[in-house]
């Protein structure tokens, strides 16, 4: 990155602080406290622009100064930049099929306060997930202190991410909903509405296992199964934002219907109904019990109970290795419980069968570090990209 601090570039003067400033505060937020010497380094500013930027931040209380608790060498230790949380906060909301949960999320990723609540069909319908997230964003930002900047809302279905417009939300029975205007309404806040396999590669790439990944996958499993791409360092989106539908690929033409309209799509094998049958359980059994079953089969050797769904996941990552490219799929949300063993075999499968992957050396295949956060994590991340230029 260029000098921005000396005005070589042609910008107004207001124009480079801004500038200036929303880089250093993205690079806080993402990647932690450090010194005035670093950031300078990495942002490419003289140490008269990160003095002038940072004094100017520390004023207003959105960072402070302190000597690290841990010290190295001898001499004086550098003062540490860091962000404080509470000058910026978002809020977060994962809606589920079964749940929806929520977290208030400071500047630098810092959770200072969540709260979740189950669905029933009753309480599933759009006015009343609505109304709840409303009032518990509410309560949740009294009890806290804060005021949040933003939100970010992360649901499982086809959304137009201009608006936040859901088009279809299948597992939810959602059709043609404006979730971003209604919400916005609401909560009196900027909203952003975006599809959950989406937020939770965005999750992955900011603060997951692909930190350093410019291009990857995301594919999750809950009811349904989808799927969030990251191509040369940002999300991939189609027209109007209509992408990840990769749960719909169909791996076994002729094979069980969906409720999209085709057959044998890679959902109807791999979701969770698809898991419960592999494990010989009812396809409605609870999450909880589903998860616990995995965990007993950690030590089972392949093939196993799991032989078959491990093909047809195999089956369908191959497809999207050979299109997508990635350098790294993270597999997660249901997918993390899978014994270490189930995932090996995918793997060994996906380098075997897939040319693109034996082409760059074998695509790496992991379990999601952040479980059933990621879509949180990711929709957190959303809600911060504004605002973080306008602290």
């Amino acid at each position: 990155m260029g000098e921005h601090g000396s005005g070589s570039s042609g910008a107004r003067p207001d124009e480079a602080r801004r500038h200036n400033r929303a880089a250093l505060l993205r690079r806080l937020h993402v990647d932690g406290p450090c010194t005035r010497a670093v950031l300078a380094a990495e942002l490419g500013l003289n140490r008269s622009t990160i003095k002038a930027v940072v004094d100017g931040l520390a004023e207003s209380g959105v960072v402070t100064e302190a000597v690290p608790a841990r010290r190295t060498g001898a001499g004086r230790p550098s003062l540490m930049v860091l962000p404080q949380p509470e000058s910026a906060v978002v809020l977060a909301v994962d809606v589920r099929v079964e749940q929806v949960a929520m977290s208030m999320v400071g500047l630098g990723g810092q959770v200072i306060g969540r709260h979740s609540w189950n669905l029933r069909r009753s309480t599933r319908t759009p006015g009343e997930v609505i109304t709840h997230v409303a009032e518990s964003a509410q309560l949740l930002a009294e009890e806290l202190a804060v005021t949040p900047s933003g939100a970010g809302i992360s649901v499982p279905g086809v959304v137009r991410r201009d608006d936040g417009w859901v088009h279809e939300a299948p597992n939810l029975e959602w059709r043609d909903i404006a979730l971003g205007a209604r919400l916005a309404a609401v909560l009196r806040l900027p909203v952003q509405v975006a599809n959950d396999a989406e937020m939770g590669a965005l999750a992955e790439h900011v603060r997951g296992v692909a930190r350093e990944v410019a291009d990857l996958v995301y594919i999750s499993a809950d009811k349904g199964v989808g799927g969030g791409v990251i191509s040369s360092g940002r999300p991939l989106r189609g027209t109007r934002g209509y992408v990840g539908e990769l749960g719909h690929l169909v791996v076994r033409p002729g094979g069980r219907p969906c409720y999209c309209g085709s057959r044998g799509c890679w959902e109807t094998e791999v979701g969770e109904a698809a898991l419960c049958r592999a494990l010989g359980m009812p396809e409605d059994t609870p999450r909880g019990v589903v998860v616990a079953e995995l965990r007993s089969l950690e030590t089972a050797p392949v093939p196993g109970p799991l032989d078959e769904f491990a093909e047809w996941l195999a089956t369908g990552l191959v497809t999207v290795v050979n299109m997508m490219a990635p350098e790294l799929v993270v597999l997660g949300d249901l997918f993390t419980a899978l014994p270490p063993g189930v995932v090996g075999h995918v793997r060994t499968l996906v380098h075997e069968r897939s040319l693109v992957s034996r082409a760059v050396g074998g695509t790496r295949i992991e379990t999601s570090p952040l479980g059933r956060d990621a879509k949180l994590v990711g929709a957190a991340e959303l809600a911060f990209e504004p605002v973080l230029g306008a602290v």
